[in-house]
């Protein structure tokens, strides 16, 4: 095959695997005085971090923990844009006003309100960050204010408060109202507190977030005050983003231009840049009411999950090329992404992508700023973020799992063990060598040890219902009754397409079939360390050791949770160029081992009889081996159900029998569970692909998910031979089938299998043939169990006359072009990301039309 330098190329192998049963964690069970225990260290942890700020740092924003003294604006030495968020205005008082409520220190809080009363201005000459501003300290304004009021009747050093804090924050929020003086109402990313937008005229962009993350606070200003222009701007900010997604993927990208609305960059994740716009879509219809947010919400969320998601991995793509990923790196942002999923209902991804997360924690104490696909650290720093706690915490709330409990532990375990210092608690600097950080964040007290208070705690600890109010993106208090309060200042008014009535729709969490153990377990198989070069083999890669290996050669392994393995080729991931060479010489050897023999390729081919012919079927790596002698004999029905992926309803005619069920919609191991229940004695599950025949397609092994509790044999017959079977049972009503290993079928019933020496079910390749159309070949004859995209990266710009093609391989080998869907104009010149590559994409037949396959 002709080498090709200048391209990157990326083959995907999709595969069945069988998950080896790990040794079971340590009971995850907690005592009640252990988590009481944990409950009050956490309480601990938070006046360490308290203390140290108000007797060492008040009245500056922030505390420098190694340096023991406070952070200022204008005095401390500039950090640049992360300054930003200073304002001289005790931000970090401020944003921690209502985490003394939630411990129960009222005297306290009283005094906080008092100090902030009497010294916070805002009358600074200080540019600072529009989104920052808003979320910690209008929102602490805000949340502080409503706990006040909410609690001054029954605590008797509350009576005094008048509504001060409201005061200030209507002032704040005037202060922030010119940011939206823009010609698309998109907010300006910073802003002057004393002179507003005058002298920020280069101001052109800001983030998704930033421009997103406003509605909440600024809608519970207006009903809180009754003045309606704040809650007007934010919704008039929120229509405009609505109206420059990308019409045909959904997606978001993560900067815009505030003066024109185009693009500035259009990866699109659920991370940094982008991360609170897709919370606060759905946080804004819980608060508010407004079913627009919740129909926008949906679209977004169906396009994350169907372009995004990557069973638990969350990698960016282009949002005008969804099908292509923009990076290979997540970033401890998404970690809040589980928590939201919670919100929604939809609980099992947000368990399966939480416990990704932890395994990320586990590898590295805490989670970096930013890690590759494969857990590598990209960027090293851990600033005691508090968005894998928050996930942690609505994941226990919604399950009721202590596992939860136990993954908490483990951060407070390592918050006291790495970050604890005399004065505070200090930020890691690189996760790998954990060296600290003068740095302690405001949300460090105002989020990371509320969430874990709350975490240990019980409703009863707190004194109020956290059922009656919305935790804004900095664990700010809103109460659900500001839906009824005031105007809805909504005046844009959506229709609702029909595709947007979908299960998530006014849904709470439902874990009534969730046992979150079973959806944890997959995701352990991630972790691995140093091991050779694993031999290319079409079996189960359980052993970390060869994934660390295989991650070495620029292969990534990415564990999904129905049982397969997906592996990623791409050369500059490699750890060498010598490792390179080897892994493209892996993926070279998984095509040519997956066309041998079926004994050659570690799959002992099963075999049926129906009449006088004998089929090759594929085994399973579940339940009774169909190996040796062995043999069973029965008649085969049909399940009601045919799917078999729900109870089967005619247990009463199919009991003692060979069941039948189509393959989809679920695992083949749920399938042949349904069936067992059913009184089946052999499970045998026909393809849904049609016209395909073990004469064109190599034999596979149908995957299990991790459990030991089927019995019974399972056997998987391609399209053709199931139509054999299916036309035989109805020309004979009493038909009686054979099932067995295939080699002993043919040896006890055909002529001319002599010594054992009967025929293969399928001829090995030619050796070693070096040619892309050889490659083609066999992936056709691979059809229904692999998916391969080449991606050729050129290194010589693209003209904007180049349209991108997508081409199919079929079953005879023919190449088809397809348009892609969503066309880029290119008038003024095309930007980084349309020039960066030049893709041609291949495609198999896809195995099955599961979301994620069932092979």
């Amino acid at each position: 095959m002709e080498r090709m330098p200048c391209y990157s190329i990326l083959l995907v192998f999709i595969f069945a695997i069988i998950y080896v049963k790990t040794d079971e964690e340590a009971s995850s069970h907690m005592s009640k005085a252990e988590r009481i225990s944990l409950r009050e260290e956490s309480r601990q942890m938070f006046y360490h971090a308290y203390d140290a700020y108000m007797d060492n740092a008040y009245p500056a924003d922030e505390l420098m923990p190694l340096s023991c003294k406070g952070r200022w604006r204008g005095v401390t030495p500039s950090r640049g844009d992360m300054d930003d968020v200073l304002g001289n205005f005790s931000l970090t008082l401020v944003d921690s006003l209502d985490t003394l409520v939630v411990m129960g220190d009222f005297a306290e809080f009283s005094r906080a309100i008092k100090l902030v009363i009497n010294d916070v201005t805002f009358d600074h000459d200080i540019v600072v960050s529009v989104f920052e501003t808003n979320i910690r300290m209008l929102g602490g304004l805000l949340s502080a204010h409503v706990l006040a009021e909410a609690l001054k009747g029954d605590v008797p050093a509350l009576e005094w408060y008048d509504g001060e804090l409201l005061a200030m924050a209507e002032d704040l929020g005037r202060r922030l109202l010119p940011a939206f003086n823009t010609s698309t109402g998109i907010p300006h990313g910073r802003i002057n507190l004393r002179h507003g937008i005058r002298g920020l005229s280069e101001s052109r962009e800001t983030c998704t977030a930033c421009a997103g993350t406003m509605i909440l606070e600024m809608a519970a200003l207006s009903r809180l005050s009754g003045n309606p222009v704040f809650e007007q701007k934010a919704h008039k900010a929120m229509d405009r983003l609505w109206k420059i997604r990308h019409r045909t993927s959904d997606l978001m990208g993560t900067v815009i231009n505030i003066h024109n609305g185009d693009w500035v960059r259009k990866d699109s994740g659920v991370g940094a840049g982008i991360d609170s716009y897709y919370e606060y879509c759905l946080k804004a219809y819980i608060l508010l009411g407004d079913e627009k947010y919740l129909a926008r919400f949906i679209r977004h969320y169906n396009a994350v999950m169907k372009y995004i998601s990557r069973g638990p991995i969350m990698l960016a793509v282009h949002m005008h090329r969804p099908h292509l990923q923009s990076r290979n790196f997540m970033d401890a942002l998404l970690a809040f992404w589980p928590g939201l999923q919670v919100l929604l209902g939809d609980v099992r991804p947000a368990v399966e992508t939480h416990e990704m997360l932890y395994q990320v924690m586990q590898r590295h104490t805490f989670i970096p700023e930013a890690f590759t696909s494969d857990f590598q650290v990209h960027w090293g720093q851990h600033p005691l973020r508090p968005e894998f706690l928050e996930s942690t915490y609505f994941l226990h709330r919604a399950t009721g799992d202590d596992h939860y409990l136990q993954v908490g532990k483990t951060v407070l375990r390592a918050l006291q063990a790495h970050t604890k210092v005399p004065c505070g608690y200090a930020a890691v600097n690189d996760v790998r060598t954990r060296v600290h950080e003068d740095r302690m964040d405001s949300f460090v007290i105002a989020e990371t040890f509320k969430y874990l208070y709350m975490l240990f705690g019980e409703d009863k600890d707190l004194p109020v219902k956290l059922e009656d109010y919305v935790l804004t993106t900095e664990a700010h208090f809103l109460p659900l009754s500001l839906a009824t309060d005031g105007k809805n200042g909504s005046y844009m008014t959506i229709k609702i397409d029909d595709e947007d009535e979908d299960k998530y729709k006014r849904t709470c969490p439902n874990t009534a079939s969730l046992v979150a153990e079973k959806v944890r377990q997959p995701m352990r198989q991630m972790l691995g360390s140093k091991a050779a070069r694993p031999p290319a083999r079409l079996r189960p890669l359980n052993d970390p050791r060869q994934i660390h290996a295989l991650s070495d050669m620029g292969i990534s392994v990415l564990t999904l949770p129905d049982g397969r393995v997906q592996l990623l080729y791409t050369v500059n991931t490699a750890k060498s160029a010598k490792d390179a060479a080897e892994g493209l010489n892996f993926m070279r050897e998984m095509s040519k081992f997956n066309s041998l023999s079926d004994t050659e390729n570690g799959v002992v081919a099963a075999g049926i009889k129906i009449n006088n012919k004998i089929f090759p079927a594929g085994p399973g790596h579940f339940g009774k081996d169909l190996t040796g002698s062995t043999m069973y004999s029965g008649t085969p029905a049909f399940a009601v159900p045919i799917d078999a992926c729900t109870a089967i309803e005619n247990s009463k005619d199919v009991a003692g029998k060979f069941v039948i069920a189509t393959r989809g919609d679920c695992t083949f191991a749920q399938k042949v569970r349904y069936l067992q229940e059913a009184g089946a004695t052999l499970a045998i599950i026909l393809d849904n692909v049609k016209s395909s025949s073990h004469e064109t397609t190599a034999l596979f092994a149908m995957s299990g998910d991790g459990k030991d509790d089927i019995e019974i044999p399972a056997i998987f017959l391609f399209s053709r031979e199931g139509l054999y079977l299916t036309a035989s049972m109805q020309e004979n009503p009493e038909l009686v089938v054979t099932v067995g290993e295939l080699r002993s079928l043919k040896q006890q019933f055909e002529v001319g299998c002599d010594n054992g020496n009967c025929e293969p079910v399928t001829d090995a390749v030619p050796s070693d043939k070096e040619s892309f159309d050889h490659l083609k070949k066999v992936l056709s004859q691979i059809v229904a169990q692999f998916e391969l995209s080449l991606s050729n990266e050129a290194t010589s710009q693209k003209s904007c006359s180049e349209e991108p093609k997508d081409l199919l391989v079929s079953k005879d080998n023919k190449f088809v072009n397809e348009e892609v869907r969503s066309q880029k104009a290119c008038t003024n010149g095309c930007d980084d990301d349309d020039r960066s590559s030049e893709t041609v994409d291949v495609h198999t037949t896809p195995p099955s039309t599961n979301k994620f396959g069932d092979i």
